[in-house]
């Protein structure tokens, strides 16, 4: 097989995800940006099941060559998102992962109300308070959450953090923090279904597991060759 390393690698991932997990159910979004259209249709056919796109465009163009070939897959929208490009995500996208302004969350609210449906939406957290990110402040997600709740057409379902950049355990207490930040949410407003938590990537996905992550987003590890 062309793509046999795409089949190794994703088997490796969920095999990792659920020693982690301890028989928890956690949800392994596959980041597409550094793969092919042709890797991506190979990891499809591999069995991955809910994709990650951080550009709009491409996740329109790419929902589409996927059902063109025949292959149902969830896309997540992973990436910033402007509001001039809300039209695109909504009603193609499964889940938005990053709202953290309430321009964007009314942009959303407004084409997901033309299209009559209820936009699934995570809170981007900005864990570690990081001048140069995107995301809520930890201290201001939950009047965020609040101030949502009166958009109509938005679907509030959970949390979402990328944390900073540094190696190993450091990243732990961002994690613990979003956690933390998640139960508060949820106890006092709730969440559509179960809520879903959004913590970790390639190299941090076991310890966001760790620390309660119910969704990893993992890109770089199941193209490796």
């Amino acid at each position: 097989m062309a793509y046999e390393y795409i089949t190794k690698n994703l088997s490796e991932v969920r095999s990792e995800i659920t020693d982690a997990s301890h028989g928890r159910d956690v949800t392994l979004i596959a980041v597409t940006k550094s793969g092919t259209d042709e890797e991506l249709i190979a990891l499809a056919k591999a069995g991955a099941r809910e994709m990650g796109e951080n550009r709009p465009q491409e996740l329109v163009r790419r929902s589409a060559l996927l059902k063109d070939a025949g292959l149902s897959v969830k896309m997540h929208q992973i990436g910033n998102l402007q509001r001039n490009k809300a039209r695109a995500v909504v009603g193609t996208a499964s889940l938005i992962h990053t709202l953290d302004n309430l321009a964007l969350a009314e942009e959303i609210n407004k084409r997901a109300a033309l299209l009559g449906i209820k936009m699934p939406v995570l809170i981007e957290v900005n864990s570690a308070s990081e001048p140069q990110k995107d995301g809520v402040l930890p201290e201001l997600a939950e009047q965020f959450a609040k101030d949502l709740l009166r958009l109509e057409n938005l679907s509030l379902s959970g949390l979402m953090t990328m944390g900073p950049v540094c190696e190993g355990e450091d990243i732990r207490p961002y994690f613990r923090l979003t956690r933390e930040l998640f139960e508060r949410i949820g106890d006092r407003f709730g969440y559509e279904g179960n809520g879903i938590l959004s913590m970790g990537m390639s190299d941090s996905y076991r310890i966001a597991i760790e620390e309660g992550s119910t969704l990893v987003r993992v890109g770089r590890r199941l193209f490796e060759k």
